[in-house]
């Protein structure tokens, strides 16, 4: 029997905030783990449903680092979705967005959310922040989903 795939999904439509996203999960511990990226829900929930161009996609195992301002589906949306599925409401999921506003953290949480991480503003802040995250994730235990 094949051992699951984890991988950390990344759906952030910002370009640049996925290059340092990546880079400092990855000086975070992550440097020999899969990273996966998309760049609206949409695309994210179509791969973890495993349809459309994902129908052969291995992966059964994973954790999210989810934006919330993005085109087609924003993350709110695919956060409130993936928390009515039952097979994908247990994947974990961190929102890591711009947004502070404390209507919004409240509900995330409230939907289901793992952590909420505010993104610093300032460079270095930002880049430290996402080290600090890979290396959290370096050590996470998640539950498979079919």
């Amino acid at each position: 029997m094949l051992e699951s795939q984890f991988v950390t999904i990344i759906i952030e439509d910002d370009p640049g905030h996925l290059k340092l996203i990546e880079k400092n999960l990855r000086r975070g511990g992550l440097e020999n783990h899969s990273i996966k990226a998309f760049e609206n829900g949409q695309q994210a929930l179509e791969f973890l449903r495993k349809s459309g161009d994902f129908e052969n996609n291995p992966i059964d195992r994973c954790i999210l680092l989810l934006d919330i301002n993005m085109p087609v589906m924003n993350g709110v949306e695919l956060l409130r979705i993936l928390k009515h599925d039952n097979r994908l409401r247990d994947i974990p999921v961190i929102i890591l967005t711009s947004t502070d506003d404390q209507r919004e953290i409240d509900e995330c949480y409230s939907l289901g959310c793992n952590l909420y991480v505010p993104k610093p503003v300032e460079f270095n802040q930002f880049s430290e922040v996402v080290r600090e995250l890979g290396l959290m994730i370096g050590l996470i235990a998640v539950p498979s989903f079919k």
